[in-house]
Parts: structure tokens; C-alpha cells; sequence
């Protein structure tokens, strides 16, 4: 593992405390101010007027519904009251997916352990009845020829190893889940413009009057102003508003990371076949990967650099699927026909371990037809937030962290994420904590931010890896392949890995 890039992610800034003020941007203007959609009133606590809540999260994108659906679905935290803060009126207005819509270039690739949440909280089914594509098989190999290994969910007993489905489709389901609980949420169709956490000193007094009382319960809440006017009191503060995250700025979060020289173009493309097999080819300039999302489609992530982006980007359709099948097929190198090593005879004392995969040979790629979507492009970085939680404030997703796309891990985090902050959460209730202490959030980083950083290490290390072309390198990358594909214990632990364990089981 790279071990700088490590040690550079696990830095943590100095303690943080939230200044005692407010923070706050200018609101956005807005000729019509977004109203609240209000869902069990009734059971909503009130500060002189102003709505409180227990829970107020920033970014109804799919991590934070993800959150929502998590506590709605939790015996102890499906009481909570909790508002939700998102201006994409898909919250308030449910979007409806059609079988003969175009899919979707965004899609997103979730592992068996996010599947197995997902059913937990009674969200999968409703992704199952949308396009999505199950893939229990992985080919990833060098352009040079020199070296390919397959990865196959037979070979640590799995059925698959992921599924790829649209965005569009997990956030409805999400949405679909949330809205058949009794969870007492508001949604805020606006935007967050400040954030104030008030210091408890403000409500010592001694008083029985309910305003007294009033001004005592400000003093255990967050208070936030919406860029519609309106505002609100929080226990707890969730950010999950993305990787340039408004609550992050507010409550002062520090960051590391830095920007890649690459960007990725998205798209989908269609085939004459319907596959089930995702493939991942190592270019020069970076890697192209062709994910099945349903029926006759599947989901292209190319990276390259900024300047051959846009010119690919700018390409007619013909010349881009010529382009395309270039990349993924006879371009750049020929095909692995042999391995490196031989025919893996140096590793026959694994043989009794073999894996089902490593008799599999080459598998070339489907030809691209034509192009289902419009391209998108979108630039690549690392960072992390060195610090997930404070008072009253905690980062999910990729708010506190984003990752390069290259093993379609970075949502995958983000559910991890909501799904162990809605277990912290429980547990702080389970035994009358405050869910807004730091000492109960600080619980949730300490099992997070370790299996995110150890994940963002791998990741920054193949991009590292596989951005130098050069002969010797090379040679030794392909080696690594070849090594992957015969020596079965490891390749069952990258599988393992890679489907959501929080450990690499070859060396713990």
C-alpha cells in the first residue's frame, strides 16, 4: 500500500471547536421561496415558534435518504422527527421512472454488503423493479498484453458481485422506502445559508416558564437558516450535501486531498447482447470500464486527461464508438493471449486452492453499437475530511470524503456511512445519550474513518500505479496480475475486499 499516500489521508487536523457564533454565507435569491412539506406535525417539538427537530439533514441525495430510510426503519430511532434539506424538487414531487425512459449515464456499482442494507431497510425491492444489472463476473488487464486477471463471485461463494443500477433509480428507491414509514420528516425544498451552534451557558437559568424552558432547549440545539427565510433547531446537524459541502464550510472542517490530472467521461452505450460481466482495461492515460446496467446496456467510465476529455467529448457520435471499441478492444496493445508467467506453473503448490477463474481465459469485450446518452464530463480528486464529527455536527458521504472512481467504490463509503451513523445513533438513545454529544458522534468516526481511509489509500495507490507508462513498470504491473489471477488466497481476498468486508481477510 502506498504507504505516504496513507499516512497523508490518516492526518488529522488539530481538535476542532465550533466557533461560538454564527456562521453564514449570503442566501441564494429565489423569486418564490420553497415551502416545507409538513408530514406528522403533530409530533414535532416547537422553540417560540420555530420548528425543531431532532435531526436535520443537509443533502436528500442518496446517502442522506439512505440516512433517513436507516432511522425510519430502526425500532429506536423511528420516532425522531427529521427534517431533510435538498432544493431538488424530486423530494417533494416524486420522480417517476418509465421501462422505456433512456437510462441514465450516472450509475453507481453497490457491493453485496450495501445490497444486504439496502434489504434491510426494505429499500431493495424497490430497486428491483426499475433496470438494474446483476454481474458475477470482473476482467481487468493491462493494455500491453502482458498480463489480465478475472475476478468471479464463485470463487468466495457469492452469487454476484455487484449490481450496477442508475442513481435515479436508488434515490426513487430510497425515496419510495422513506415515504411507506410512519417517520415524522419535513422536507425543505431550500437551501442551508447559515448554521449557529449555541453554547449552553446562554440557557443557565433557573425557571419554570416555558419560554425559560424554551431558551434552555436552544441551548441543545443547532440553529439553521434557509435560503427561503425560514429556520429551524437541530440536535444534530448531518452533512451529506456532497464533496463541496455547505455544512462542512459552516461548521469548519479542514480537509485534505488534492486533485488528479484526469477526468473521467460517463456514458451509455448499447450493445447486441445483454452482459454480465464488468470489464476494466488499464490505458495509458487511465483506466476504461464497461459496467452492465440492463438489457442491451452498459456503462462506460473512461479516464484521461482534462485535454484528451474534451476533445473525445467534442467528437460526433461515430467517431466517438469508434474511439470506444479502440479502448476496449484491439487498441493501444493485443489482447492477453498467454500469461506472463507462463501457464502459472511457478504457483502449482496452490493449485489444491485453486479458484474456478484461474482456468478461465481472455474474454474480449462486446463491440459497442451506438450511444444510448449524452456524455458527461467531470474532473477527479481525493479528499477527506479530517475530522467527521464535532458538537452537534456529523459528515456523511462523500462530505467527508470522495475518492477516484476506478473500483466504483465512493458510494458504497457514503452508505456505509449512514447506515453506521443511524447505529450510533440508536445506540446513544438505547441509553439516554444526547445524539448530538461529541463523544457519541466521535464513536461513529472511529469506525469510519479507518475503513474510508484504508480504502481511499488502495485506490490512490492503483491510481498512482497505473499513470506511469514505462517499459520496466510495466512488466512489473502485469506480473501483478498474473500473480492475482493463479494465487487464489489473494485473489479471494481482494474479491472479499472489494464486495464490502471491512477487512482484507489475507492479512488480518
Amino acid at each position: 500500500m502506498n504507504r505516504t499516500i496513507a499516512t497523508r489521508l490518516a492526518a488529522n487536523a488539530c481538535a476542532f471547536r465550533i466557533p461560538r457564533k454564527a456562521f453564514s454565507t449570503e442566501a441564494a435569491s429565489s423569486s418564490i421561496p420553497a415551502r416545507p412539506s409538513h408530514e406528522g406535525e403533530e409530533r414535532r417539538g416547537f422553540t417560540n415558534d420555530v420548528q425543531q427537530y431532532d435531526v436535520a439533514i443537509v443533502g436528500g441525495g442518496m446517502v442522506g435518504m439512505a440516512l433517513a430510510c436507516s432511522l425510519a426503519s430502526t425500532p429506536l430511532t423511528k420516532q425522531l422527527s427529521v427534517a431533510i434539506i435538498d432544493s431538488n424538487p424530486a423530494l417533494q414531487n416524486k420522480l417517476l421512472i418509465k421501462k422505456e425512459d433512456p437510462p441514465d449515464p450516472r450509475v453507481s456499482t453497490v457491493t453485496p454488503a450495501t445490497i444486504s442494507l439496502f434489504k434491510d431497510i426494505g429499500a431493495w425491492e424497490y430497486v428491483l423493479q426499475h433496470r438494474h444489472a446483476f454481474f458475477n463476473k470482473m476482467q481487468v488487464w493491462d493494455y500491453t498484453g502482458l498480463g489480465y486477471t478475472i475476478y468471479d463471485a464463485r470463487d468466495i461463494n457469492k452469487e454476484v458481485l455487484g449490481c450496477v443500477v442508475e442513481n435515479k433509480v436508488l434515490h426513487h428507491a430510497l425515496l419510495s422506502c422513506i415515504q411507506n414509514t410512519e417517520l415524522q420528516k419535513t422536507i425543505y425544498t431550500s437551501r442551508l445559508t447559515s448554521m449557529a451552534i449555541h453554547p449552553s451557558s446562554s440557557s443557565a437559568r433557573v425557571d419554570s416558564t416555558s419560554s425559560t424552558k424554551a431558551l434552555h432547549n436552544r441551548g441543545n440545539l443547532a440553529k439553521l437558516e434557509l435560503s427561503d427565510g425560514s429556520s429551524l433547531y437541530a440536535k444534530l446537524v448531518v452533512g451529506s450535501d456532497g464533496g463541496k459541502s455547505h455544512v462542512r464550510e459552516l461548521a469548519g472542517f479542514k480537509t485534505t486531498g488534492w486533485s488528479y490530472p484526469q477526468n473521467a467521461i460517463i456514458c451509455t452505450v448499447e450493445h447486441t447482447i445483454e452482459i454480465f460481466c464488468a470489464w476494466q482495461r488499464f490505458l495509458p492515460a487511465g483506466p476504461i470500464a464497461l459496467l452492465p446496467i440492463g438489457d442491451n446496456f452498459s456503462n462506460i467510465v473512461w479516464t484521461m486527461s482534462p485535454k484528451e476529455a474534451s476533445e473525445r467529448n467534442s467528437m460526433n457520435e461515430d467517431d466517438f464508438v469508434k474511439a470506444l471499441n479502440h479502448a476496449l478492444d484491439y487498441g493501444y496493445g493485443p489482447h492477453p493471449k498467454s500469461s506472463l508467467l507462463g501457464n502459472g506453473d511457478m504457483f502449482s503448490w496452490l493449485k489444491a486452492d485453486a479458484t474456478s477463474s484461474t482456468k478461465e481465459s481472455f474474454e474480449v469485450p462486446p463491440k459497442v453499437l451506438n450511444l444510448a446518452s449524452a456524455r458527461m464530463v467531470f474532473p477527479l480528486s481525493l479528499q477527506h475530511a479530517n475530522d467527521y464529527a464535532s458538537k452537534r455536527v456529523a459528515l456523511i458521504g462523500d462530505a467527508a470524503h470522495t475518492v477516484h472512481p476506478l473500483a466504483g467504490q465512493g458510494v458504497n463509503l457514503g452508505f456505509g456511512d449512514a447506515f453506521a451513523l443511524s447505529r450510533v445513533i440508536a445506540e446513544g438513545i438505547a441509553v439516554g445519550t444526547d445524539i448530538g454529544e461529541v463523544s457519541l458522534l466521535k464513536k461513529y468516526e472511529a469506525e469510519r474513518k479507518p475503513a474510508n481511509i484504508v480504502m481511499m489509500a488502495v485506490l490512490d495507490g492503483f491510481q498512482k500505479a497505473y499513470s506511469v507508462d514505462f517499459g520496466p513498470l510495466n512488466i512489473l504491473r502485469a506480473a501483478a496480475f498474473n500473480g492475482t489471477h493463479h494465487i487464489s488466497p489473494l485473489k479471494k481476498s481482494i474479491i472479499s475486499y472489494a464486495s464490502g468486508d471491512q477487512k482484507l481477510p489475507l492479512f488480518s
